[in-house]
């Protein structure tokens, strides 16, 4: 596989989700994702106003995490900060599911979980994202989470939050792209440092890509143009 660094830049959702993060630091991801137009910049929702007046006059997108990092947050909460955040000029929702409703069989609350955010979202023209943190699943939970989030009318799904046990593996991303079949977009995030990492999850099947280490990347991919 071979992109340019701006095909390449154009997957990414230039991530700064550190709970010490300050708005010196918020803003030097801004910038960085306005020197490479990447897909978006995800920040917590905190951030989200700030962000989304630092893009004015691109089309890069502005990303937040909602029910960040645990999913266990009620759904009227997660309702809640998915109105505010795209008051607040979010254009992409990130929502972790209810993690342990998935592993106790509840499979209904999940699914009504995600398409409350869902219809809050699309209600406003906005993207959803479902995380469904992989490494705390079985392969079959993995399998149940990606088409509960289809079902729950998602856009995306999602690897992991990358504040768990671990971030996105190619393997997973290929079971994803089996639950979910060809259409239906995947977003890989966590422990993505290298360009050849990049590209591995491309290849297993993802649409876009959650990066912190988006800079190194793609001055990696500008060696390769």
């Amino acid at each position: 596989m071979k992109l340019t660094q701006a095909q390449l830049a154009k997957y990414m959702d230039h991530t700064m989700l550190k709970p010490e993060a300050t708005a010196e630091i918020i803003d030097k991801t801004v910038a960085e994702a306005r020197k490479y137009n990447t897909a978006s910049v995800c920040i917590n929702p905190y951030w989200v106003k700030r962000v989304h007046e630092g893009l004015a006059g691109t089309d890069i997108n502005t990303c937040t995490v909602i029910g960040f990092p645990l999913g266990a947050t009620s759904t009227a909460s997660k309702v809640f900060e998915t109105k505010q955040a795209i008051e607040d000029g979010a254009d992409e929702i990130d929502m972790v599911i209810n993690i342990g409703e998935l592993k106790g069989g509840n499979d209904q609350a999940v699914e009504d979980d995600i398409r409350a955010v869902a219809e809050a979202t699309h209600e406003k023209g906005k993207l959803l994202k479902v995380i469904i943190e992989n490494c705390l699943l079985t392969d079959e939970e993995k399998t149940r989470a990606c088409k509960l989030t289809v079902k729950g009318g998602a856009d995306f799904v999602k690897t992991s939050t990358g504040f768990s046990t671990s971030g996105a593996k190619a393997e997973d991303v290929k079971l994803m792209r089996q639950a979910v079949g060809p259409d239906f977009k995947i977003k890989a995030a966590g422990g993505i440092h290298s360009l050849a990492e990049a590209y591995d999850m491309i290849e297993a099947g993802a649409n876009r890509l959650g990066v912190s280490a988006s800079v190194k990347i793609l001055e990696e991919a500008a060696e390769q143009d």
